[in-house]
Parts: C-alpha cells; structure tokens; sequence
C-alpha cells in the first residue's frame, strides 16, 4: 500500500501533527517526528543516538528549520509552537504531499512553481541521519536557509536552559557541537555554507506530553545556519552523526532503498511457492520489523542481537522479545536474526528465569517476570520448527533443564510448581510479573498472585515442547511428559462452568478471579492447548463478543465494575487503565489463531487482521501501535511501533495463509 497524504492531511494542523513517521539505525537509535513537522513529543529529533547500543538513547539534533526565498518570496516551511500555544511559523501549509519511500519519510513543498523534495533516512548501524532537499521543479534557483537546533539529554528528559553553554567550532565541511567536556560531539556535515550559532530558544510546547501528564515546555539551542543556492534539479545533504567523517554522496539513499528491498525480496523467498500475491500492507509491516532488530553486543558476542519493544520509549525486554521474535525474524525469513537473539538470552537466564528489562542505564537486569522464561521456549519451539537447527537446541537444552527444575523446585517470587495439582503458582505482593504488570507507586493495579491462566497454559506448552526437544537429541523425556500430564490433569481447575469461560487466576489470596480478560485465548492458540474442543469454542466465542475491537482484545470485559474505555490522564491514572480495558494490539494475533483453530475458516480468520492495514495510516505510519482505547472509535495510543504487535500480526498473517 501507498501510504500517502495530500493536502487535505498536511495543510490542516490536527491531522498532520498527529501523523508521526520513524526511520531507525539498528542500534537503537532513531529519528522521529511528525508530518507537520512539529514538536509534539520530548522523544522528538532528528539524531537519537544510541551512545550505548541498544541504550543510552540521547537527544544530539533536534531539528531543521528551514526558510526558502524563491521569485522574491519568502516561506517558512518549519512549524513550532510555542509555550503561549501559538503556532509560528505554518511551514505544514506548504505541503503539497507527504509519503513513505520505503520507511523514509518524503515531504513535497509547493512554493509557487517550485517544488522542494525533502527526505531523511539513518544509516544502519551508525548514529547518523540524513536530510536531502531536492529542488524538483522550477524555473530559477531557490535560496535555501537552515537553521539547526540541538541538545543533549536523556531522551526521557527535557531541557530548561540556565546558561549552558555549549562548544560550537567549524571543521571542514561542516561543524561540531560538544555539549560539555566529555560528551559525545555531534557533527554535522554539508557541502554548503555554515555559519556558527549560539542562541538559545525558549518554550517549545509539547502537546502529546501535555496530554500525557508531563513538564510539556523544552528549551533547544540555536548552533548553526546552513545556506545553499539551488539550481533546479540540485541536491543539498545534511549529515548530522556522532562520527567525524561523513558520506556526503548521493549513494547513501541507494544503500538505504537497496537494504530495504532486501527485506522484501528475502521474505518473498521464504513465502510458500502457492502462495497469492503478498498485499502490499504486509510488506510495510516487513520494513517496520526491522526497526525493533537491534545489535546488543557483548564481550562473548560482539554480534550478538535483541529486540526493542517499542518506540519510542522501550528498551529491549525480555517478554516482548521472546513473544515478538517470530513474527519479526523467523516471518520475514530472517533465522540468523533469531538465533543470534536465542543466543544472547542464554546468558542472562537466572536461576531459571530470563530478564524482564534492561535498564536504560545500564544497571543490572530485572527478573522480575514469570512469562518471559516460558515464552522463550515458544520462542525456541517456532525457531527450531523452521530450521531444524540440531545444533542450536543442543547448545540451548541444558539451559532450558534448568529453567525446568527451578520452577519445579521454586525461584523468585516464590514461583514454583504446586505439587498439589502440577500449575504454576507466581507472585508476592507488591511485585507484578506477568505482561499485566502496572504499577503505580508500591501499587500493583492487577496482581494476578496465585495461578494465571496463560502462565499455566505456557507452562503445559513448555513441558510438551520440552520432551519433544528431549526426543529429537537423545536425551530422557519421560520426566517432562509426565509433569505435562499432571498438569494437564488438572487444568481443568481453570474452567468456570457457569460463566462459560475460564478464571483469569485461580488460588490467588482472595479466591479465584472470574473476570474477563483475553489471557485465556493463548490457551487455545498455543500449540498444545489444555482445554476440551469445546471449551476451546465457548472460549474463542465470548473473547469474540466481550473483547474483541478492530485492533486487538481490551483487556476487561466493559461489563466489568473496573473497566476503562479510554486511555487518558497522567501517567499514574493511564498506569491504573492500561490493563482494565484499554486494547492490546499484539492479542489480535493469538486471537486469529484461536478463531483459526476451532472454526478452521482461513478466509474468516484473516478478517480479523485486516482492519490493522487501514491503522498503518494513522499515529506510527507504516507500523502499528501498542494500545487503543477500548471505546469507539478507539483511537491509539502508547508507543507509536510496538514491536510484539508489528510481529503477531505478521505471524498470524502467514500462519493463517499457509493453513
């Protein structure tokens, strides 16, 4: 699909300001902004850098603003607000057309007869953005006037200046900005004229941060003008990087445009030889799954690689990881990916279990998370499926044993195997561990303590997985199989006859939990579900009626005392709602394969993946969001690409093709 805006977008501020384009590196930096071209967000900039990959994400370049003098005309083709919420310049009413080339964003200006042409793009592997402006068409040249603003800051943070004073020097072919001694230099680079700056200005408004309960004013330094004459047809590049030395040559778009056709030639490789042409909505979610794959070296593996959950304010986490890896590797044909990923994992499981997050930091792991551990053997499952890589489940057994028998036997957060009836028991008060896991203060809004039902169900799938895995290399089974079987045995504690579905946790300190959550479709979607063909119906049927929406499943049933049909407020009011209704774009997946299994309709099922190719669109274009409110007309929210919903429609799209 085209994903393509005229005027009737660009030229009117709320729609355009609300489109926001991504371009990434692979090492965990990025470039974000809106079609408009304003600031809404402190995540915001040109050059994120990831100054320790995947992490250290640092603000360095924040913008352009650009003013053209063309036939004696001024045009200020930039947009601010500013803290009074005036909008100066309108630089968007210019727009005559903005479109996705690839992942590149691609804005055309309508300046009378001319039409300037700008484009940015990162380099992968590199902290470095480029920004080509083409004079495209007119009759005389074009004075071109850029003014560059920077920063250096966490990319949480926000900047409120109070003297700071950076160091701006020339170098050859462009200029250096050090933001204090010790710190990183940004370069930027041009064939043109550059002239130093030190100004500051004050008050950009943040209007998304605004809405999310946030210091919604920053400031940003003025550093440097470009100035370049453009004859029709001419070219002008911007290189801003954390490297001295820049290619200023017109072959890096084509390194870029060529990469990315890579992507899409290898997937239709793998695609099955029956197969109906690829829609050209899935090959956009292919381009964006690349931007989650990112290096995370290390001293035992320099190439080692992760996943980024979600830009723009995720790092790589453990669940997200491990549920994304098969849509955005293993679908897009890319096993090296996954494998280097599995790999870089085995070295951080502790006392059986994997890391939740990597702070951004740099601190010490976080374990706290139930599931993740139990999803890296779906994760290992999927990968072996489409390798039969002996060699890798060799390497990866002994880790896997182990992770067995710590929760036989108990880990953290008295996790363990309740002999009583073979289910996973989880979970201490005021820790939260499953992917429900909002916290605010020494709050945890949904504890879920005792025995949730898709921990259970990965737990069962675990076990079965684990024996096969025993078979396939030699090594003794029974012992899985038969903790398999007694919890199979007695999963059918899960089931609440009278309401027709299953509890969401049952054993918890207040007895068993019969609200409505979407945590039991991965009790029918998991390869090896622990429900009856009937329960498995009753359980797709009413997900399907209580919560389903276009987008994925809300987390509560709206008839549900707690639930909330729209995500909004400060950050603690929209922690206390993530998980009571708001919907989950990464469940529409197992939601289709659920639906795909009991109904054995493929065309039906794939319906209910559709609607997510019109949401391509909107909020993050050419990926697809974390959240939407669980009320009509259900607008996004949260990250604008989360990786596990890019990677479960992705899945569930081919899975369901090739069925």
């Amino acid at each position: 699909m085209t994903i393509e805006f005229g005027r009737e977008v660009c030229g009117t501020l709320q729609t355009a300001e609300s489109r926001e384009w991504l371009v990434t590196n692979g090492i965990g930096g990025y470039a974000s902004g809106t079609v408009a071209g304003l600031l809404t967000r402190r995540y915001h900039g040109l050059l994120v850098a990831a100054l320790n990959p995947p992490l250290g994400r640092t603000l360095l370049l924040t913008k352009f603003d650009e003013i053209a003098h063309y036939n004696q005309q001024s045009y200020s083709l930039s947009a601010n607000r500013w803290a009074d919420r005036t909008v100066s310049p309108e630089g968007y009413r210019y727009i005559e057309r903005f479109f996705l080339e690839g992942t590149t964003p691609v804005w055309q200006f309508s300046l009378s007869d001319a039409q300037l042409e700008k484009r940015i793009w990162m380099e992968p592997g590199c902290n470095t953005t480029y920004v080509k402006y083409t004079l495209s068409r007119a009759t005389q040249p074009l004075n071109l006037t850029l003014k560059a603003f920077v920063n250096y800051r966490d990319y949480h943070g926000s900047t409120q200046n109070d003297g700071w004073q950076m160091s701006v020097e020339p170098i050859a072919q462009g200029i250096q900005i050090t933001a204090f001694p010790g710190a990183t230099p940004l370069y930027l680079h041009s064939h043109t004229i550059v002239t130093p700056a030190h100004e500051w200005y004050y008050g950009f408004d943040l209007a998304v941060e605004r809405d999310r309960g946030l210091s919604d004013r920053e400031d940003h330094l003025h550093a440097a003008t470009f100035t370049a004459t453009l004859s029709p047809g001419a070219v002008l590049t911007l290189v801003a990087s954390t490297q001295s030395q820049s290619d200023l040559s017109e072959d890096t778009f084509k390194l870029r445009s060529n990469y990315e056709q890579k992507l899409i030639q290898l997937f239709e490789i793998n695609r099955p030889i029956h197969a109906e042409k690829t829609p050209d909505w899935i090959h956009q979610l292919v381009l964006s799954a690349d931007q989650f794959i990112v290096d995370r070296p290390s001293s035992s593996d320099p190439t080692g690689k992760t996943i980024i959950a979600g830009y723009h304010w995720f790092g790589d986490w453990g669940r997200d990881t491990m549920i994304s890896l098969s849509g955005i590797t293993l679908a897009t044909g890319r096993t090296e990916i996954a494998r280097s990923v599995l790999r870089t994992f085995a070295k951080y499981v502790d006392q059986g279990m994997l890391p939740n997050r990597f702070p951004d930091a740099g601190e010490a792991p976080e374990y706290n998370t139930v599931d993740a551990t139990l999803w890296y053997f779906e994760a290992i499952r999927q990968y072996y499926c489409a390798t039969e890589d002996d060699d890798l489940l060799r390497d990866l057994f002994p880790v896997l044993a182990e992770v067995i028998d710590w929760h036989c036997r108990g880990t953290r957060y008295s996790i363990h195997l309740d002999a009583a009836d073979g289910l996973l028991y989880a979970g201490t008060a005021g820790v939260q561990l499953t992917w429900m896991d909002a916290k605010v203060g020494d709050q945890v809004i949904t504890p879920r303590i005792g025995k949730p039902i898709e921990i259970n169900a990965l737990w069962y799938n675990a076990l079965r997985t684990m024996a096969r895995f025993a078979r396939q290399i030699g090594r003794p089974h029974q012992e899985y199989e038969a903790i398999a079987d007694r919890t199979l045995a007695k999963f059918s504690r899960f089931w609440n006859d009278t309401a027709g579905y299953c509890y969401d946790v049952i054993d918890t300190p207040n007895g068993n939990d019969n609200s409505l959550r979407p945590n039991q479709i991965f009790a029918v979607s998991l390869p090896q579900s622990p429900l009856t063909s009937l329960q498995q119906q009753q359980v797709v049927d009413v997900c399907g009626q209580m919560l389903l929406t276009s987008h994925g499943l809300r987390s509560l049933s709206p008839d549900h005392p707690d639930y909330a049909g729209y995500y909004r407020g400060n950050g603690a009011e929209r922690d206390r709602i993530y998980h009571q209704g708001t919907v989950w774009g990464w469940l529409i997946g197992a939601f289709a394969l659920a639906h795909l299994r009991v109904y054995n309709n493929p065309a039906l099922a794939q319906q209910f993946l559709e609607p997510m190719a019109n949401h391509l669109t909107t909020h993050g274009l050419g990926t697809l969001s974390e959240i939407f409110d669980g009320n009509a007309p259900m607008l996004a929210g949260g990250c604008i690409a989360q990786a596990w919903t890019v990677a479960e429609v992705l899945r569930a799209w081919l899975a369901i093709e090739d069925s």
